[in-house]
């Protein structure tokens, strides 16, 4: 059950004002804000940006209060692309995707990130995210991206020189934005896609829909380096929490508070360090944002996941991998009754396996693999004339770092299925799968 009220809720949210105030009154100075306050490089805390090392997940966990309060601890960062679709025409020769072949701006962010004092800290992310019509025209827009402001307490350990419980309270706008373990969805592998090729398969509630649309309020216990829980509940973003979601439209509209969980064995030994977890969250979505909150009224998704990682880190050699399994459950009490899907309630499982090395933490390469499968609703996948939402895919990535700052990478998109289909007429056209496969050129570069 659900124990959070919204008279519990809005101290904590003046918390995050405060916290912002703070952090605002400070005086600006554009360096990569974490690595200068924790004087490490960006390796310490990355493999790659932004997958964590043990150290970056400690610092997180620790509410990025690790390291010299910085005066002005502002950063920047922007991404380019050039995306050439295989097949970019459809029967009648009009482009599939606007800009093919073209360079195209991903976005523009920059951060307010860094320390508050010993027992707080945070980051605020403000993003230009690009986007174009089918012309290639810019409809892109800037509003608030991923933020996470944290407070943490520690208690030590008998002789006083380790931190033998770590806890803490993270306010957020993303769902598993606030995760330390690269394989829950917020910063979940891909890490950077194409500005101008759509996602073509479809995702769980939990993989990005509700970014930007939530507030979150949670805490967690961190003991001994092994053993986290959290327990997190989110509240759409309106009325009070507007400014979790500044710049956005409501388009995923929540109903009440809704409950996320997440528990995680952690073990670190020499160079290597290993997690098996689980998490899952029950959200009651309205279908209008303007609807009088009424549960009886919400769909209903339950999301449940597990997960497991492995790294290996040591000089030169870098290594991980990851697998990440979310099963939903979709009750559509209201989208039926609405004439909006073909069935009261549906399945969605989407599996995700990705593995990485570099060497020298300079050049990398990165294979992953991905499914989707579930029930078949022609209404709710109206993408192809099965109704099912069935796709399969793989990504091969080479990445090269010449400085810290500066991210040149090449990544291959390939598509076996899509919509329940592998062949000619998936989408109800001639083409196939395998000509929405997309190869990217990627620069990213922070400062």
């Amino acid at each position: 059950m659900n124990t959070f009220t919204q008279t519990g809720f809005r101290p904590a949210f003046a918390f995050v004002l405060g916290l912002l105030v703070t952090l605002l009154a400070s005086p600006a100075q554009a360096v990569p804000a974490f690595a200068r306050q924790t004087g490490q490089n960006c390796v310490a805390c990355h493999v790659s940006f932004p997958e964590l090392t043990p150290y970056g997940r400690w610092f997180k966990l620790s509410g990025y209060t690790i390291g010299q309060r910085q005066d002005i601890p502002l950063s920047m960062m922007a991404q380019v692309a050039r995306s050439i679709t295989k097949k970019n025409e459809d029967d009648s020769g009009a482009p599939i995707n606007a800009r093919n072949n073209q360079f195209a701006l991903n976005g523009a962010s920059l951060f307010l990130a860094g320390k508050v004092n010993d027992n707080a800290g945070g980051f605020i992310q403000w993003t230009y995210s690009q986007a174009y019509d089918p012309s290639g025209t810019s409809v892109g827009h800037s509003g608030s991206d991923n933020t996470d402001l944290r407070a943490v307490g520690r208690v030590m350990s008998a002789d006083g020189n380790d931190v033998k419980l770590l806890y803490g309270v993270t306010v957020h706008n993303n769902p598993t934005v606030q995760d330390v373990w690269n394989t829950t969805p917020a910063f979940g592998f891909p890490y950077t896609v194409s500005p101008t090729v759509p996602a073509l398969q479809p995702n769980t509630l939990i993989e990005g829909a509700l970014a930007q649309q939530a507030v979150g309020i949670g805490g967690y216990a961190f003991y001994d380096k092994t053993w986290y829980g959290e327990v997190t509940a989110y509240h759409s973003a309106n009325g009070a929490y507007t400014i979790a979601r500044a710049g956005h439209d409501l388009t995923t509209p929540l109903s009440g508070y809704n409950p996320y969980f997440r528990f995680a064995y952690n073990k670190e030994w020499e160079s290597n360090s290993l997690m098996l977890g689980f998490f899952g969250m029950h959200a009651k979505m309205l279908l209008d944002p303007n609807d009088p909150i009424n549960t009886n009224l919400a769909d209903r998704f339950t999301d449940l996941g597990i997960d497991a990682q492995y790294q290996y880190i040591s000089n030169p050699h870098t290594f991980t991998a990851q697998a990440t399994y979310i099963k939903e459950r979709q009750d559509y009490a209201t989208a039926f009754g609405a004439g909006t899907t073909s069935n009261p309630s549906n399945d969605l499982t989407s599996v995700k396996l990705k593995g990485s090395y570099y060497f020298d933490r300079k050049y990398g390469v990165t294979l992953a693999g991905f499914t989707r499968s579930g029930s078949t609703d022609a209404m709710l996948y109206g993408g192809g004339p099965s109704g099912s939402p069935n796709a399969k895919g793989y990504i091969v990535e080479l990445n090269y770092l010449p400085i810290q700052n500066v991210r040149l990478m090449v990544q291959y998109t390939g598509y076996r299925e899509l919509f329940g289909s592998n062949g000619a007429g998936f989408d109800g056209s001639s083409r196939s799968p395998a000509d929405n496969n997309t190869l990217m050129f990627n620069l990213w570069v922070a400062f």
